[in-house]
Protein backbone atom coordinates (compact mmCIF):
# COMPACT_ATOMS: atom_id res chain seq x y z
CA UNK A 1 0.00 0.00 0.00
CA UNK A 2 1.34 3.59 -0.53
CA UNK A 3 1.89 4.92 3.13
CA UNK A 4 3.79 7.87 4.28
CA UNK A 5 7.04 6.89 6.27
CA UNK A 6 10.32 7.86 7.41
CA UNK A 7 13.14 5.71 8.25
CA UNK A 8 15.27 8.12 9.83
CA UNK A 9 14.32 10.65 12.74
CA UNK A 10 14.54 14.34 11.36
CA UNK A 11 13.12 17.44 9.93
CA UNK A 12 10.15 17.10 7.68
CA UNK A 13 12.42 16.78 4.96
CA UNK A 14 12.75 12.90 6.27
CA UNK A 15 9.49 11.86 5.33
CA UNK A 16 8.66 10.33 2.00
CA UNK A 17 5.76 8.14 0.43
CA UNK A 18 6.56 4.82 -0.27
CA UNK A 19 5.31 1.46 -0.68
CA UNK A 20 4.50 -0.71 2.94
CA UNK A 21 3.24 -3.77 4.15
CA UNK A 22 -0.57 -3.42 4.22
CA UNK A 23 -2.30 -3.93 8.10
CA UNK A 24 -4.89 -5.93 9.11
CA UNK A 25 -7.85 -5.51 11.76
CA UNK A 26 -6.92 -7.52 14.67
CA UNK A 27 -9.56 -8.71 17.89
CA UNK A 28 -11.79 -5.67 18.70
CA UNK A 29 -10.60 -3.53 15.54
CA UNK A 30 -11.40 -2.49 12.02
CA UNK A 31 -9.42 -1.58 9.40
CA UNK A 32 -10.63 1.10 7.00
CA UNK A 33 -9.60 2.87 3.77
CA UNK A 34 -8.46 6.17 4.47
CA UNK A 35 -10.15 8.56 2.79
CA UNK A 36 -8.33 11.63 5.42
CA UNK A 37 -6.53 11.63 8.22
CA UNK A 38 -4.89 14.14 10.69
CA UNK A 39 -0.82 15.56 11.58
CA UNK A 40 -0.55 16.28 14.85
CA UNK A 41 1.99 17.94 17.17
CA UNK A 42 2.70 14.73 18.72
CA UNK A 43 3.59 13.37 14.57
CA UNK A 44 6.36 15.85 14.41
CA UNK A 45 7.83 15.76 17.66
CA UNK A 46 7.70 11.57 17.25
CA UNK A 47 9.09 12.28 13.84
CA UNK A 48 12.20 14.77 14.75
CA UNK A 49 12.58 11.71 17.33
CA UNK A 50 11.79 13.96 20.80
CA UNK A 51 9.95 10.72 21.97
CA UNK A 52 12.25 7.81 21.37
CA UNK A 53 13.10 7.10 24.72
CA UNK A 54 9.75 7.13 25.72
CA UNK A 55 8.11 5.27 23.09
CA UNK A 56 10.61 3.30 20.88
CA UNK A 57 9.33 2.30 17.39
CA UNK A 58 10.60 0.01 14.15
CA UNK A 59 11.38 2.06 12.00
CA UNK A 60 10.56 2.93 8.81
CA UNK A 61 7.45 3.92 11.03
CA UNK A 62 4.28 5.95 9.32
CA UNK A 63 3.09 8.33 11.16
CA UNK A 64 -0.30 9.87 12.11
CA UNK A 65 -3.18 8.56 14.80
CA UNK A 66 -6.29 10.04 13.39
CA UNK A 67 -8.22 8.61 10.31
CA UNK A 68 -11.55 8.63 8.50
CA UNK A 69 -12.49 6.28 6.01
CA UNK A 70 -14.83 2.97 4.89
CA UNK A 71 -14.49 0.10 6.83
CA UNK A 72 -12.81 -3.23 5.13
CA UNK A 73 -11.91 -5.58 7.05
CA UNK A 74 -13.05 -6.13 10.69
CA UNK A 75 -11.56 -8.29 13.16
CA UNK A 76 -12.74 -10.85 15.92
CA UNK A 77 -15.57 -9.79 18.81
CA UNK A 78 -16.16 -6.51 16.61
CA UNK A 79 -20.10 -6.54 16.30
CA UNK A 80 -21.04 -2.46 16.23
CA UNK A 81 -19.91 -2.32 12.34
CA UNK A 82 -19.84 -3.61 9.33
CA UNK A 83 -17.93 -3.67 6.16
CA UNK A 84 -18.74 -0.57 4.31
CA UNK A 85 -19.86 1.48 7.35
CA UNK A 86 -18.29 5.12 7.22
CA UNK A 87 -16.13 5.56 10.53
CA UNK A 88 -13.84 8.05 11.93
CA UNK A 89 -11.56 7.16 14.70
CA UNK A 90 -7.80 6.80 16.19
CA UNK A 91 -5.54 3.88 15.98
CA UNK A 92 -3.40 2.03 18.46
CA UNK A 93 -1.58 5.16 20.78
CA UNK A 94 1.09 2.33 21.64
CA UNK A 95 1.86 2.44 17.94
CA UNK A 96 2.48 6.49 17.38
CA UNK A 97 1.13 5.91 13.86
CA UNK A 98 -0.18 4.15 11.75
CA UNK A 99 -3.04 6.22 10.31
CA UNK A 100 -1.11 8.45 7.08
CA UNK A 101 -1.72 5.59 4.80
CA UNK A 102 -3.97 3.88 2.49
CA UNK A 103 -5.27 1.92 4.96
CA UNK A 104 -5.20 2.07 8.61
CA UNK A 105 -5.98 -0.03 11.28
CA UNK A 106 -8.14 1.76 14.13
CA UNK A 107 -8.46 0.44 17.67
CA UNK A 108 -11.37 3.02 18.58
CA UNK A 109 -13.96 4.26 16.38
CA UNK A 110 -17.75 6.12 15.63
CA UNK A 111 -20.28 6.19 12.90
CA UNK A 112 -18.55 9.13 10.75
CA UNK A 113 -21.06 12.31 11.58
CA UNK A 114 -22.82 13.44 8.09
CA UNK A 115 -21.95 16.80 9.17
CA UNK A 116 -18.51 16.56 8.93
CA UNK A 117 -16.71 16.34 5.97
CA UNK A 118 -13.79 13.79 4.85
CA UNK A 119 -11.49 15.91 6.06
CA UNK A 120 -12.83 17.28 9.13
CA UNK A 121 -13.52 13.39 10.42
CA UNK A 122 -10.43 12.91 9.16
CA UNK A 123 -8.20 14.66 11.10
CA UNK A 124 -10.76 15.10 14.48
CA UNK A 125 -10.81 11.97 16.97
CA UNK A 126 -7.35 12.12 18.23
CA UNK A 127 -8.10 15.49 19.31
CA UNK A 128 -11.39 15.03 20.39
CA UNK A 129 -9.75 11.50 22.61
CA UNK A 130 -7.17 14.09 23.55
CA UNK A 131 -9.75 17.37 24.75
CA UNK A 132 -11.45 14.60 26.48
CA UNK A 133 -8.70 13.63 28.74
CA UNK A 134 -7.92 17.01 29.88
CA UNK A 135 -11.63 18.08 30.35
CA UNK A 136 -11.75 15.48 32.81
CA UNK A 137 -8.71 15.51 34.53
CA UNK A 138 -9.46 19.31 35.18
CA UNK A 139 -13.28 17.94 36.40
CA UNK A 140 -14.89 20.62 33.51
CA UNK A 141 -18.26 20.45 34.43
CA UNK A 142 -21.15 23.06 34.32
CA UNK A 143 -20.26 25.89 35.96
CA UNK A 144 -16.35 25.25 35.27
CA UNK A 145 -14.62 28.44 34.07
CA UNK A 146 -11.94 27.35 32.55
CA UNK A 147 -8.71 29.41 30.07
CA UNK A 148 -7.18 27.72 27.41
CA UNK A 149 -4.11 28.72 26.58
CA UNK A 150 -3.34 28.06 22.84
CA UNK A 151 -6.98 27.91 22.11
CA UNK A 152 -7.08 28.67 18.12
CA UNK A 153 -5.00 25.00 17.64
CA UNK A 154 -6.32 21.88 16.99
CA UNK A 155 -6.72 20.66 20.56
CA UNK A 156 -7.54 24.16 21.59
CA UNK A 157 -10.72 24.48 19.09
CA UNK A 158 -11.89 21.05 20.27
CA UNK A 159 -11.72 21.42 23.77
CA UNK A 160 -13.90 24.82 23.77
CA UNK A 161 -16.50 23.24 21.92
CA UNK A 162 -16.42 20.12 23.99
CA UNK A 163 -15.90 22.46 27.44
CA UNK A 164 -19.10 24.83 26.69
CA UNK A 165 -21.20 21.30 25.99
CA UNK A 166 -20.61 20.34 29.51
CA UNK A 167 -21.94 24.11 30.75
CA UNK A 168 -18.06 25.48 31.25
CA UNK A 169 -17.24 29.26 30.36
CA UNK A 170 -14.18 29.41 28.76
CA UNK A 171 -11.57 32.11 27.98
CA UNK A 172 -9.09 31.49 25.44
CA UNK A 173 -5.75 32.68 24.24
CA UNK A 174 -5.48 33.83 20.80
CA UNK A 175 -3.25 35.82 18.07
CA UNK A 176 -5.64 38.67 18.02
CA UNK A 177 -6.59 37.58 13.92
CA UNK A 178 -7.81 34.69 15.64
CA UNK A 179 -10.05 36.34 18.43
CA UNK A 180 -13.26 36.49 16.02
CA UNK A 181 -12.60 32.59 15.05
CA UNK A 182 -12.18 31.49 19.04
CA UNK A 183 -15.33 33.83 19.69
CA UNK A 184 -17.29 31.75 17.08
CA UNK A 185 -16.96 28.77 18.66
CA UNK A 186 -17.82 29.66 21.87
CA UNK A 187 -14.72 30.92 24.16
CA UNK A 188 -14.08 34.34 25.06
CA UNK A 189 -10.77 35.65 23.37
CA UNK A 190 -8.04 37.12 24.67
CA UNK A 191 -4.76 37.74 23.65
CA UNK A 192 -1.70 35.55 25.21
CA UNK A 193 1.80 37.04 26.70
CA UNK A 194 2.20 39.74 29.52
CA UNK A 195 -0.42 41.18 31.08
CA UNK A 196 -2.63 38.26 31.44
CA UNK A 197 -3.47 37.80 34.74
CA UNK A 198 -4.73 41.40 34.59
CA UNK A 199 -6.61 40.71 31.19
CA UNK A 200 -8.28 37.40 32.67
CA UNK A 201 -9.17 39.49 35.73
CA UNK A 202 -11.03 41.98 33.51
CA UNK A 203 -13.09 39.54 31.18
CA UNK A 204 -14.02 37.06 34.49
CA UNK A 205 -13.67 39.00 37.45
CA UNK A 206 -14.51 36.00 40.06
CA UNK A 207 -11.36 34.61 38.45
CA UNK A 208 -10.64 30.97 36.75
CA UNK A 209 -10.93 27.55 38.09
CA UNK A 210 -8.85 25.82 35.74
CA UNK A 211 -6.45 25.84 33.10
CA UNK A 212 -5.30 24.15 29.99
CA UNK A 213 -2.12 24.50 28.13
CA UNK A 214 -2.08 23.75 24.57
CA UNK A 215 0.54 26.04 23.92
CA UNK A 216 4.17 25.08 25.45
CA UNK A 217 5.18 28.39 24.82
CA UNK A 218 6.89 28.60 28.35
CA UNK A 219 3.67 30.12 29.81
CA UNK A 220 3.51 27.99 32.88
CA UNK A 221 4.90 30.62 35.58
CA UNK A 222 1.73 32.87 34.17
CA UNK A 223 -0.61 30.14 34.30
CA UNK A 224 -0.46 28.87 37.47
CA UNK A 225 -0.37 32.16 38.81
CA UNK A 226 -4.16 32.54 37.79
CA UNK A 227 -5.33 29.62 39.65
CA UNK A 228 -5.44 28.83 43.27
CA UNK A 229 -2.71 25.56 43.03
CA UNK A 230 -0.61 23.49 40.16
CA UNK A 231 -2.70 20.95 40.20
CA UNK A 232 -5.42 22.68 38.55
CA UNK A 233 -3.58 23.58 35.48
CA UNK A 234 -2.56 20.67 32.80
CA UNK A 235 -0.17 20.84 29.79
CA UNK A 236 -0.09 19.04 26.95
CA UNK A 237 2.71 20.63 25.02
CA UNK A 238 5.33 21.36 28.13
CA UNK A 239 7.70 19.11 28.49
CA UNK A 240 9.02 20.92 31.45
CA UNK A 241 5.62 21.07 33.18
CA UNK A 242 6.64 19.09 36.38
CA UNK A 243 8.96 21.83 37.51
CA UNK A 244 6.00 24.38 38.31
CA UNK A 245 4.19 21.41 39.73
CA UNK A 246 2.12 21.17 36.46
CA UNK A 247 0.76 17.50 35.11
CA UNK A 248 1.96 16.77 31.65
CA UNK A 249 -0.96 14.90 30.01
CA UNK A 250 -0.14 12.32 26.99
CA UNK A 251 -2.15 9.67 25.59
CA UNK A 252 1.10 6.72 25.49
CA UNK A 253 4.67 5.75 26.79
CA UNK A 254 5.05 5.66 30.24
CA UNK A 255 3.49 7.45 32.70
CA UNK A 256 0.48 8.03 30.06
CA UNK A 257 -3.09 9.09 31.58
CA UNK A 258 -6.09 6.63 30.27
CA UNK A 259 -7.09 7.36 27.32
CA UNK A 260 -11.31 8.98 26.90
CA UNK A 261 -12.15 7.02 24.38
CA UNK A 262 -15.75 7.39 24.99
CA UNK A 263 -14.89 11.10 24.14
CA UNK A 264 -14.73 9.83 20.24
CA UNK A 265 -18.74 8.04 19.89
CA UNK A 266 -19.79 11.40 22.38
CA UNK A 267 -18.48 14.27 19.90
CA UNK A 268 -19.68 12.42 17.09
CA UNK A 269 -23.23 12.85 18.71
CA UNK A 270 -22.77 16.22 19.51
CA UNK A 271 -21.41 16.93 15.51
CA UNK A 272 -25.26 15.39 14.63
CA UNK A 273 -26.54 18.07 16.80
CA UNK A 274 -24.52 20.34 15.41
CA UNK A 275 -22.87 21.67 18.16
CA UNK A 276 -19.91 20.13 17.43
CA UNK A 277 -16.96 21.01 13.83
CA UNK A 278 -13.91 20.37 13.30
CA UNK A 279 -12.39 24.00 11.96
CA UNK A 280 -9.44 22.95 9.11
CA UNK A 281 -6.20 25.00 9.35
CA UNK A 282 -5.79 23.46 6.07
CA UNK A 283 -5.54 20.23 3.34
CA UNK A 284 -2.81 18.77 2.11
CA UNK A 285 -1.99 15.09 -0.02
CA UNK A 286 0.89 12.51 1.44
CA UNK A 287 3.48 13.55 -1.19
CA UNK A 288 2.80 16.95 0.66
CA UNK A 289 3.48 16.11 4.29
CA UNK A 290 6.31 17.68 4.82
CA UNK A 291 4.74 20.99 4.31
CA UNK A 292 2.02 19.73 6.69
CA UNK A 293 4.32 19.22 8.84
CA UNK A 294 6.38 22.57 9.01
CA UNK A 295 2.87 24.17 9.14
CA UNK A 296 2.49 22.12 12.40
CA UNK A 297 5.48 23.02 13.64
CA UNK A 298 5.18 26.64 13.06
CA UNK A 299 2.45 27.13 15.41
CA UNK A 300 0.60 29.23 13.13
CA UNK A 301 -2.29 26.72 11.87
CA UNK A 302 -5.81 27.90 13.20
CA UNK A 303 -7.65 24.34 13.41
CA UNK A 304 -6.16 20.55 12.20
CA UNK A 305 -3.98 20.20 9.51
CA UNK A 306 -4.92 17.19 7.35
CA UNK A 307 -3.77 14.64 4.91
CA UNK A 308 -6.09 13.98 2.01
CA UNK A 309 -5.61 10.14 0.46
Amino acid sequence: MKALQFSTYGPASVLEVSEAPEPHAGPGQVRVTVRASGVNPADTYVRAGRFQEWIPLRLPHVPGVDAAGVVDEVGDGVTTVRVGDEVFGITDYAQMGGANAEYAVLAAWAPKPASLSWEQAGGAAGNIETATRVLDLLGVKDGTTLLIEGAAGGVGTTAIQLAVARGAAVIGTASDRNHSFVASLGAVPTTYGSGLAERVADLMPGGVDVVLDCAGSGSLPDLVRLVASPERVVSIADINAAAYGVHLSRGSGPGADAPALEGIAAAGNLAEQDRFTVPVAAVFSLEEAAAAHELSESRHARGKIVLKA
